[in-house]
C-alpha cells in the first residue's frame, strides 16, 4: 500500500469535483422528493388552522428541509459514491489509474478527502442551522400549527412532577424567572394517588413560589364539575431551573451548549445515558459521510465486462445501509442503558471503518 495518497493534483481535483457534483445532485433529488411527500401528509393539518395558507406551508418547508438535509446527507454520499465509482469503472478510468501505478487507496483518497470536508460542513450546518429549525418546528407543532412561537429559545413538550402531582406544558419560552409556559395542564392527585382534578390554562408564569395559571379551567373528578377562575397558583415546589432541565432537547441544542446542560442535569441525580449518547452522536453522525466512499469502494474495482459490476454495486450499497441500521440500533441501545453512551455513538463507526478497510485491503491491495 502506497503512503503518497495524492500523487497527482490534476487527478485529485478531477475526482473531487466529480464526486461533489454527484453528492449535491443526490441530495437535491432526495430532499425534493421527501419534502413533497412530507407536505402531502402534513399540509392538511397546517391548512386546517384558520388563517394559515401558502405562507405557512413555505414556512414549514423551510423548517423541515434542514432536518432532511441532516438525515439524508450521508445517504447522498453513499449513492454518489456508488454512481461515481461505477461510472469510472465502466469508462475504464479505474483501470487506467491502476495501470499508472495507483493503489486502491490512492484512487479513493480524493473521495475520502471530499467526504471529510462534507462531514465537517455537515457538523457546522447541523449545530448552527438544524438545531434552531428543529426547536422552532417542534414548538410550532406543539401549538398544532397555530401562531408561530417567537424567538429561537422556545422549547416544546415538558412533563414534570411535583410530588405526586403532574405539570405538562406544550411550549416553554424564556429562561430563569421569566419563563412562560404555554398550553399548560395540571393534574392534582389525592392522597391515595388518584387524580382528583385537572386544570387547563393557555399560559403560566412563575410567581415565586409556584406557577400562576392564567384563566384556568378546573375539572373536578369527584363532582364532574368544571369551573373557571382568573388565576390559580400550582406547583409551588417547582422552580424555573427544574423546568429548564426538563426542557433539554438534544436535537434542538447545539453541541457546545448540550454538554453543560447534561452536566447540570446529572448533578440533580438524573439518568443521562440517552443525552450523553446523542451528544457523542453529534460528532459521529456527520462523520458517517467519511465512511461511505470506503464502504462503497467495492464498486470501483473489478472489470466492468466481467458481469459482476452490478453485484459489486449492490454489495457496496448493502454495506452502507448496514452501517445506518447498526448505528440506529446502537444509539437505541445506548438510550436505555444497554450500551455505554460513548460506545453506542462510536462503535458502529469504528466497526465499519475496520470492515471497509479489511474488504479493500484483502480484495485490492
Amino acid at each position: 500500500m502506497h503512503l503518497d495518497f495524492f500523487p497527482s493534483r490534476t487527478l485529485t481535483l478531477y475526482l473531487a469535483k466529480l464526486f461533489i457534483v454527484r453528492i449535491l445532485a443526490m441530495l437535491v433529488m432526495l430532499v425534493l422528493v421527501l419534502i413533497m411527500l412530507d407536505l402531502l401528509s402534513t399540509s392538511g393539518d397546517i391548512l386546517a388552522v384558520e388563517g394559515n395558507g401558502q405562507g405557512e406551508l413555505l414556512t414549514y418547508a423551510g423548517l423541515r428541509i434542514p432536518q432532511l438535509i441532516q438525515r439524508f446527507l450521508p445517504y447522498s454520499v453513499l449513492l454518489a459514491t456508488i454512481i461515481s465509482l461505477i461510472t469510472l469503472n465502466q469508462n475504464s478510468e479505474v483501470v487506467a489509474m491502476k495501470a499508472a501505478g495507483l493503489s486502491a487507496h490512492q484512487v479513493l483518497a480524493p473521495l475520502l478527502l471530499t467526504s471529510a470536508l462534507v462531514a465537517a460542513t455537515s457538523f457546522a450546518f447541523n449545530e448552527r442551522v438544524v438545531t434552531r429549525s428543529t426547536a422552532t418546528l417542534k414548538a410550532w407543532e406543539a401549538t398544532e400549527y397555530g401562531a408561530l412561537p417567537p424567538g429561537s429559545d422556545t422549547k416544546a413538550n415538558v412533563y414534570i412532577t411535583d410530588g405526586t402531582n403532574i405539570l405538562t406544558a406544550r411550549t416553554v419560552t424564556g429562561s430563569g424567572k421569566g419563563i412562560v409556559l404555554g398550553g399548560v395542564t395540571w393534574y392534582g392527585r389525592a392522597p391515595g394517588g388518584q387524580i382528583s382534578e385537572q386544570i387547563r390554562s393557555p399560559q403560566a408564569r412563575f410567581v415565586d413560589p409556584g406557577w400562576e395559571l392564567d384563566k384556568p379551567q378546573r375539572f373536578e373528578i369527584a363532582t364532574a364539575n368544571t369551573t373557571t377562575a382568573d388565576a390559580i397558583v400550582v406547583g409551588e415546589g417547582l422552580t424555573p431551573q427544574q423546568i429548564e432541565l426538563e426542557a433539554i432537547d438534544p436535537d434542538s441544542q447545539p453541541f457546545w451548549d448540550l454538554g453543560s446542560a447534561i452536566d447540570a442535569y446529572e448533578e440533580t441525580g438524573r439518568r443521562t445515558a440517552e443525552l450523553r449518547a446523542k451528544w457523542w452522536h453529534k460528532l459521529s453522525g456527520p462523520l458517517s459521510a467519511f465512511l461511505m466512499p470506503l464502504l462503497g469502494a467495492v464498486a470501483a474495482f473489478g472489470l466492468a465486462r466481467s458481469g459482476q459490476l452490478f453485484v459489486r454495486a449492490v454489495i457496496g450499497m448493502a454495506l452502507g445501509f448496514a452501517y445506518f441500521v447498526v448505528d440506529n440500533a446502537a444509539l437505541a441501545m445506548g438510550s436505555f442503558g444497554g450500551y455505554p453512551p460513548f460506545l453506542a455513538a462510536w462503535a458502529p463507526f469504528f466497526l465499519f471503518l475496520l470492515v471497509g478497510e479489511t474488504v479493500l485491503i484483502r480484495t485490492e491491495e
